[in-house]
């Protein structure tokens, strides 16, 4: 009898013959890019550097798409948005000490958002590991260590004939739920030295999967069959899952209405009669949720921006289904089931029968009736009506990024994201400078739909030299700037705060002309253009950038109440 673990894959004629007779002038950095290669990698983010050029000498030998960004933070979100459109884990290259550095916020990013990264950056000569000072360029004591407490997980290679089981060993990583970065680095001169280790032909990987325990879902079935005022909130995990479908069929069959966090948008359909949408910062959301009898959450921790600013206080029973086990419980005490959510969710539909709740419809449309009213009585037609006009500019099917701005907080909570995975911003990590460099990366990943980037002025200087990216590989984006004039956001909070703000009015730059000079055509607009001047620069082959000169106001919020 042949067990599973007595099967050996072996090679054909062709893998047989590439490593008998490698072809010369490799070096660590072909290992690196072949092994990406055979784990079915295609495209490569990042920015040489001295430490680096071995693996980027390596690219020119390869069949790796490689798209260089200006600055190695864009990099990463690049990486992050390529991610989380593919599914699959996108190398990100960058070099040792600053360059390695810079990507932190990006990869912290990754993280919250469960985004498939995997960041390979070089290291300083083999001798100087260890956090012996020998005074190396770009050296730290530990770089490992300023990375160990923001990615998944950590490699240190050492030798060349380390680098394809540790690249195999961080994608696992990286691919395995929670999806999230991780972190590879390689000596210099382990990099830049001729190898005799054979080519790279194989690399196949098996992200290992995450099901529920069944003695649990047998429970959370039983209570959801028994609940006469179910309720779910639908996280990012949903999303992250390819979960949706999944996440319908088991509201439909419960009759409990839905409400999708931020970083869930598009995980329940926007104008389904159980859609309760996304206004998870307004009270009267949380009242309904809270007097739910058995509430069901799927791929949401509960953070901050989740339940209100932690004023939520659920009195029903609680179910969260939850991949990040440190999430699990952590807010709230829960029948905890630490599983994926697509796989958690069909246990529950093999379990759960028929529930039936002709009501279920009349009290979300009477909680939604509540929610506009409260935003109608604030007189925020202004925001209301650029938010609209994006929504009818932008085509179906194109995603959109949205940087840390007030046009995309107002999103959050308003926006038809229409799809599953159609709707990104940097509500994870909270970071500047998120949307333009992330769309760019959607854009590769997808080149057959236009992209759209949003960002006020602020997070857009984060960002402005990447529209010679944009310029050089002629990407598919258009870049909304609503420029205030400031960081509109922290303006409101330090005039609510203190009656007035500090160091947040920014002498900006002409956008129209700035983006001009990088070859991309830009254009002024104002609210009542905005639609049409949207719609044709989403229209238009390559990059674009339309400029929205406007001060926009945020409804009130209820957690202070």
């Amino acid at each position: 009898m042949t067990h599973d673990h007595d099967l050996v894959l072996r090679p054909t004629a062709a893998q047989t013959e590439a490593a008998l007779n490698p072809p010369p002038g490799r070096n660590g950095g072909d290992l690196v890019v072949e092994t990406l290669a055979g784990l079915g990698a295609t495209t490569v983010f990042g920015l040489p550097g001295q430490h680096a050029l071995g693996m980027f000498d390596a690219l020119r030998r390869s069949d790796l798409c490689y798209i260089g960004l200006r600055v190695e933070n864009n990099a990463g979100f690049a990486a992050d948005a390529y991610g989380r459109i593919t599914g699959e884990a996108a190398p990100l290259l960058l070099s040792t000490g600053p360059g390695a550095l810079t990507s932190l916020a990006a990869l912290q990013e990754a993280r919250a958002a469960s985004a498939p990264v995997l960041a390979i950056s070089s290291q300083v000569p083999t001798a100087g590991l260890g956090g012996g000072r020998h005074g190396y360029l770009h050296e730290l004591p530990d770089q490992a260590a300023s990375f160990r407490g923001v990615v998944k997980s950590v490699h240190t290679v050492r030798t060349q004939s380390q680098i394809p089981s540790a690249i195999a060993e961080a994608w696992t990583s990286a691919l395995t739920v929670p999806h999230g970065p991780v972190w590879v680095e390689i000596p210099q001169d382990v990099l830049l030295a001729e190898t005799a280790v054979p080519v790279v032909t194989g690399g196949d990987t098996f992200p290992e999967e995450l099901p529920p325990r069944p003695e649990l879902t047998a429970v959370a079935a039983d209570l959801l069959a028994r609940a006469e005022r179910p309720a779910i909130i639908a996280g990012g995990g949903v999303v992250r899952a390819d979960a949706s479908k999944k996440l319908r069929q088991l509201a439909e069959r419960l009759q409990a209405p839905v409400v999708t966090t931020f970083g869930g948008k598009g995980a329940f359909p926007w104008t389904h009669p159980l859609s309760l949408q996304s206004w998870l910062e307004d009270r009267h959301t949380t009242d309904f949720l809270e007097d739910a009898d058995v509430l069901l959450v799927v791929g949401s921790g509960l953070g901050e921006l989740s339940s209100n600013y932690h004023t939520f206080r659920p009195r029903g029973r609680v179910i969260q289904i939850e991949a990040d086990l440190g999430k699990l419980e952590s807010n709230h005490p829960a029948l905890g089931i630490h599983a994926d959510a697509r796989l958690a969710l069909q246990a529950l539909l093999e379990t759960v029968g028929e529930r039936t709740d002709p009501a279920a419809p009349e009290r979300v449309r009477a909680v939604l009736d509540k929610v506009r009213e409260r935003i109608a009585s604030q007189e925020l037609t202004l925001e209301q009506d650029v938010l609209a006009a994006v929504r009818r500019a932008l085509p179906p099917g194109a995603p959109s990024f949205w940087d840390m701005t007030i046009l995309a907080y107002w999103a959050w909570s308003a926006f038809d994201a229409e799809a599953p995975n159609a709707m990104h911003s940097a509500q994870g990590a909270g970071g500047l400078g998120y949307g333009f460099p992330a769309a760019l990366g959607a854009a590769v990943a997808d080149p057959t739909h236009p992209v759209l980037a949003v960002s006020g002025d602020g997070g857009a200087l984060y960002s402005i030299a990447e529209l010679a990216t944009a310029r050089q590989y002629d990407l598919n984006v258009t870049w909304l700037i609503v420029d205030d004039g400031g960081y509109g956001i922290l303006r409101e909070y330090m005039t609510d705060a203190f009656g007035q703000p500090t160091a947040t009015e920014l002498t900006r730059p002409d956008y129209v002309a700035l983006a001009e000079s990088f070859g991309v055509p830009g254009v002024r607009t104002s609210p009542k253009t905005l639609e049409a001047d949207l719609a044709k620069a989403l229209a238009a082959p390559g990059p674009s950038v339309v400029v929205l000169p406007a001060v926009l106001r945020m409804f009130a919020p209820t957690h202070l109440d």
